[in-house]
């Protein structure tokens, strides 16, 4: 019987050149690597590999290596979330803070209403799992945005730095917040065993979060006194920050993944020793350990075991998905002010869910709040939402130069921005 060193050393660079290799292809058809990845750690579970192979399937991801890759994998993930943490500038939602408030409201309080008038607790409900985190947590994984997938796609076709880009990432950071928000409190609900269990949980998350704040100076004189030694002190102290944090918020009883998030949106940003560090991080460990995550994910989703019955279901998500983020979006960026096609584009852009929403996702399943079956129709909406973003995106801009545009530094100065239609 092999080791489980020997079970690793096959089944991680078989993940990894498979998560390149669908990224590569993602990219060629003028789509984010990410949705390769994602699509690609589907592929290797029981959706396709495991149907069509499943001799195979055991010889590279044989159930003895299961635990470690997914220990390796949520810990990359951990690591991803704190990059996410520190990229959320929420300084950038000064400038039209107005409109911006008034887009994140209105892409996260629509799909939260009709996620909750979606019925689904009595189908999709696992044993023992009370109504309401049940349909908080559907509402709010329907509230989602990917800030760091919507980036990747914006910077790809030049378009981060135009009015545009910087209006939909202020947005689409506000929108992050908002919706962690909502999921501190959703698994409060679901992991206590009361409402004041849950109430006392969230306050100490709340708290934990106040001592991150108030930590920012001496976080900031340790990092630059570490700087003056070496990179590697950094990023030692980085890590094991973020590490500890999600320590906390698993002793909480609140998802790890959560704490990560919060060091990482409160660690003092911009010392070049911090984004050296960083930039590390994200070369390394991303492309390199976060795919084990996408195949734990995809050794979870099973298309092929999806009823008949419930793709009614699934496409029922799917569309509410849509015109939730679609229709509170750009109604709330036409009630702003902006012009027909600025709020259309901000409806599009607000659809584009990618990882983030899998990581939710995958803390509702891992927490129990969700079925398998629920948990499969949510990763094929994430990944077609995520998908048609970039081609909508593409038609939207079509001769549209002032959209396009570098000219211009706030939206308030192209003519579809906010202010527009007044």
């Amino acid at each position: 019987m092999s080791s489980p060193l020997a079970l690793v050393l096959v089944a991680v660079p078989t993940v990894v050149l498979a998560c390149q290799a669908g990224g590569w292809a993602a990219r060629r058809l003028g789509q984010p690597p990410v949705i390769g990845e994602m699509v690609v750690g589907i592929l290797l579970g029981p959706s396709l590999l495991g149907w069509l192979a499943p001799g195979v399937q055991h010889l590279l991801l044989p159930p003895a290596v299961l635990p470690y890759t997914s220990v390796l994998g949520n810990l990359a993930l951990l690591v991803f979330l704190f990059l996410i943490g520190l990229e959320l500038d929420l300084s950038s939602l000064r400038a039209t803070r107005r409109a911006v408030a008034s887009v994140a409201a209105g892409s996260i309080l629509l799909p939260l209403a009709l996620g909750t008038a979606l019925a689904m607790y009595p189908t999709f409900a696992p044993p023992g799992v009370q109504q309401l985190p049940f349909v908080l947590f559907v509402a709010t994984a329907l509230s989602i945005t990917a800030f760091p997938v919507l980036a990747r796609i914006l910077t790809d076709r030049g378009l981060a730095a135009t009015p545009l880009g910087t209006f939909a990432l202020a947005c689409a950071a506000a929108d992050d917040a908002l919706a962690w928000c909502l999921l501190i409190a959703v698994t409060s609900l679901a992991t206590a065993g009361s409402p004041l269990d849950a109430l006392t949980a969230f306050a100490l998350a709340a708290a934990l979060t106040a001592a991150l704040a108030a930590a920012r100076p001496l976080m900031k004189r340790i990092l630059e006194r570490a700087a003056r030694t070496s990179d590697d002190l950094v990023t030692v102290l980085l890590v094991a920050g973020l590490l500890l944090a999600a320590w906390a918020t698993d002793r909480i009883g609140i998802h790890p993944a959560i704490g990560a998030f919060l060091a990482g949106a409160t660690v003092p940003r911009g010392g070049p020793a911090v984004e050296r560090s960083a930039a590390r991080l994200q070369a390394v460990v991303v492309p390199v350990l976060l795919p084990l995550f996408f195949v734990d994910i995809g050794l979870r989703t099973d298309l092929a075991a999806l009823p008949a019955g419930q793709w009614g279901w699934a496409a029922l998500v799917l569309a509410v998905a849509v015109t939730g983020k679609w229709v509170g979006a750009a109604g709330a960026a036409r009630l702003a002010g902006c012009g027909w096609r600025w709020s259309a584009l901000m409806g599009t852009l607000m659809n584009c869910r990618g990882i983030t929403e899998i990581v939710v996702l995958g803390i509702g399943l891992q927490l129990g709040v969700i079925s398998t079956n629920l948990f499969t129709i949510m990763v094929l909406m994430a990944v077609v939402t995520t998908a048609a973003t970039a081609p909508l995106l593409d038609r939207l801009t079509c001769n549209a130069p002032d959209l396009t545009t570098l000219a211009a530094a706030e939206p308030d100065a192209v003519p579809e921005g906010p202010g527009a239609a007044r």
